[in-house]
């Protein structure tokens, strides 16, 4: 009798966020949903090469998004800037947003991360799953005190190619470059 594999694409399987990429004086937080299997695999926010998240904010803030991780993750802490996922861990099959059990999704500690980012202004949501997790499963437990621009801003996933790269800049720079108090 054959051995029944069930590693195929369908499976479930479940993801775990990163820790955060901040410092206590970020003025916008970028929020995705959970990292994707390049990513996971690289260790590395937003690594599948068809996600313009890097080439989109190394053009608006002047780096070179081809340049090593740690270099650009120095650019847009410098800019202060800050990533996180929605999601702490979760179960999907494969990398899409849409494929995110609801279900299965734990959230990440919004309350202590803005505790210890006090001068955060924007929340970009990279995408609407992100902006629709976040909706539903966090933003009413967060102190009614906090004052914050909660921006969804296109999805720069390859599964989202149907808005030219042009349009998605220029909305993600209004997004990241205009935040004074």
């Amino acid at each position: 009798m054959g051995r029944t594999d069930t590693s195929d694409a369908g499976e479930s399987r479940s993801s775990r966020s990163f820790h955060s990429i901040s410092r206590p004086d970020a003025r916008v937080l970028v929020l995705g949903t959970l990292p994707g299997e390049r990513s996971l695999a690289c260790g590395e926010y937003y690594a599948h090469p068809q996600n313009r998240f890097w080439s989109i904010v190394g053009d608006v803030l002047g780096f070179d998004p081809l340049g090593p991780y740690e270099e650009r993750v120095m650019q847009i802490l410098d800019h202060r800037i800050a990533l996180w996922d929605v999601c702490a861990a979760a179960e999907r099959p494969g990398s899409l947003d849409t494929s995110i059990r609801t279900a299965t999704v734990v959230s990440n500690d919004f309350s202590a991360f803005f505790a210890e980012h006090p001068e955060i202004v924007r929340v970009c949501f990279n995408g609407q799953q992100a902006a629709k997790l976040f909706l539903r499963l966090v933003r009413g437990s967060l102190p009614t005190e906090l004052r914050c621009e909660w921006v969804t801003l296109p999805s720069t996933s390859p599964a989202n190619a149907a808005i030219p790269f042009e349009e998605k800049r220029r909305v993600w720079a209004h997004a990241l470059l205009n935040t004074s108090p």
